[in-house]
């Protein structure tokens, strides 16, 4: 008897441990705007001169382990960069110098979502927090993908970033509950790169202090199922 009941006291919990665990899939689109926060030394004068609008979208994964908690990943393609000025010590009286940069990540978000009860009917609110994994996919410098510098040696512009950023997300949204299994979810993120992704004037120019680190604010938008 204390046999059967160990059993049946099993089974139940790996019952509910199924029934509360939950894997929702989606698609979504995120419009964003980026920027570079690039800051140097007063001798190369290193600012932020720009924006850059750009697309990107991919896989939503939810894994709910309670009813309003959720981990929170995908797979997704984003574009970032900017505008920046900086001065070339090496010419004497050099104007300021801009550098238009548009870099592509493969991205992996790492994060939880925490959800509120229904506000409304079907409709519930929630936040996110973590962190996000890229990898440079490719990457393009005043427009082409190859850089002149000012001596005039020419490289892929993608080789004077870092092959990978790490940064911290933040976001909150709405998802609304369209029938048994599909919902769709708006919001709002920011991206807080974490890592100096300049390999250029560092290692390559020996430029001390310079520091080039990726900012987005995304608009979120999507449907799961």
């Amino acid at each position: 008897m204390k046999k059967a009941l160990l059993a049946l006291v099993l089974l139940t919990g790996g019952a509910a441990t199924t029934a509360s665990a939950q894997v929702e899939i989606g698609l979504k689109v995120s419009p964003s705007v980026s920027s570079l926060a690039a800051t140097s030394p007063p001798a190369y004068n290193f600012d932020k001169d720009g924006s850059l609008a750009s697309i990107g979208g991919g896989l939503v994964v939810d894994y709910f382990f309670g009813q309003n908690y959720a981990f929170s990943t995908g797979l997704q393609l984003t574009s970032k960069g900017g505008t920046f000025t900086y001065n070339e010590p090496a010419i004497t009286g050099s104007p300021l110098l801009k550098q238009k940069v548009r870099l592509q990540y493969v991205e992996v978000p790492v994060t939880v979502k925490l959800f509120t009860n229904e506000v409304a009917t079907d409709v519930k609110l929630y936040f996110q927090v973590g962190g996000v994994v890229s990898g440079l996919t490719g990457g393009r410098i005043n427009g082409d993908k190859y850089f002149t510098d000012f001596n005039a040696e020419t490289k892929r512009s993608r080789s004077h970033f870092l092959f990978a950023d790490f940064g911290l997300l933040g976001g909150t949204g709405v998802e609304y509950q369209l029938g048994q299994s599909t919902k769709v979810f708006a919001g709002v993120s920011y991206h807080h790169g974490l890592l100096n992704v300049d390999r250029f004037f560092d290692n390559t120019r020996k430029y001390n202090d310079v520091s080039i680190k990726n900012r987005e604010i995304a608009l979120d938008l999507g449907l799961k199922f």
